[in-house]
């Protein structure tokens, strides 16, 4: 029976790279911060290595992600497909097959010429060899750990590696106030703030760099709210209509679904889009424990409906429209909301 877990070890990986003259990096369809920073990251230490690598991408990429990238070559895989001259293809930020359509039968052909690092809990048998450790903060953390089996440099400044890092370090943490920042990730931040990435800045890029769609897009959805089980279940929902009023667009949706737990009695917070006829996206959100309340496990919740992710950040997909899909998520809550939520 296959179980996601790591199989290989960091010396093993950086042993295999060197031997490689051309590398292929991917991460899931719609990259985070944490996935494409991953990527960055190890693409320019890569090139400066004399290492040929290649970023892979697949579907949009949130605008403000766009002015981190630069002028990072990438190459959109539904526009231009990657061919089979790749010595190596590692694969960053999931092990799920869900995630990485439309490139399962590419990664499939290549099997055992592929690794996974990843710091989720839940993934396929997507390559031959993993490195799986869902006690990190993000991916970004075993990219680091990677460049230095490596004897990389992590250097600073606009444009470096230590910044790419330190996107997905900041952005997969909430900027260091989720429950998973730890111990390394702030060592880790210390170090690449000691090298020359501006904090300020990014967060500017990141955080601060909204369209009008965004806000028109955030506030339809604030409209939307209902809460549920006596208030610890909070719903968001966002209509094809809402994107086509608005001009707003699938990739400006990061965040909004953490709104609703700053509202004391919320425990989960779940964000509802539809983002083309008949699929809905469903994130879900939760906080750790507090007093009397207990953490609830959104990667458990989420694996109810074929998804999955972290215990505090998690997502599905249904093949329905929006009003079936919330249909079917509140049938599944009822069911749920005994064993998570007591």
């Amino acid at each position: 029976m296959f179980e996601y877990c790591s199989n290989t070890t960091f010396a093993d990986v950086a042993e295999q790279i060197r031997q490689s003259k051309s590398i292929a990096l991917v991460a899931h369809s719609k990259p985070d911060g944490d996935a494409l920073g991953s990527q960055l990251a190890l693409y320019r230490a890569l090139q400066k290595n004399k290492i040929k690598a290649e970023i892979l991408v697949m579907g949009p990429i949130e605008p403000v992600l766009l002015k981190i990238i630069q002028t990072t070559p990438i190459r959109d895989v539904v526009a231009n497909p990657p061919g089979d001259d790749y010595d190596l293809i590692i694969v960053l930020d999931t092990g799920a097959w869900s995630q990485l359509d439309p490139l399962t039968d590419w990664l499939k052909k290549h099997h055992d010429r592929t690794i996974v690092l990843d710091h989720h809990q839940r993934g396929d048998d997507v390559a031959g060899l993993r490195i799986v450790e869902s006690d990190v903060s993000a991916t970004a953390v075993l990219a680091a750990r990677l460049l230095d089996e490596l004897g990389y440099s992590i250097d600073g400044g606009v444009g470096g590696v230590a910044e790419a890092l330190f996107v997905g370090l900041a952005t997969d943490t909430g900027w260091f106030r989720y429950s998973n920042t730890d111990v390394e990730t702030f060592a880790l931040a210390a170090r690449l703030l000691d090298v020359g990435v501006d904090n300020a800045r990014l967060y500017q890029i990141l955080e601060e760099n909204f369209t009008p769609s965004r806000i028109a897009l955030e506030a339809r959805a604030l409209i939307s709210l209902e809460y549920f089980n006596q208030g610890s279940i909070a719903i968001q929902q966002l209509t094809l209509q809402d994107f086509e009023d608005t001009g707003g667009k699938i990739e400006e949706l990061t965040g909004l679904v953490n709104n609703p737990l700053a509202i004391g009695t919320v425990r989960v917070s779940i964000f509802m889009s539809e983002i083309e006829p008949g699929q809905t996206k469903i994130s879900f959100r939760s906080k750790p424990s507090l007093d009397d309340y207990p953490a609830i496990d959104v990667n458990e919740l989420a694996q109810r409906f074929g998804g999955g992710g972290h215990v505090h950040a998690a997502g599905a997909r249904m093949q329905l429209p929006l009003s079936e899909a919330k249909e079917t998520l509140l049938a599944g809550l009822s069911d749920a909301c005994e064993a998570l939520l007591s």
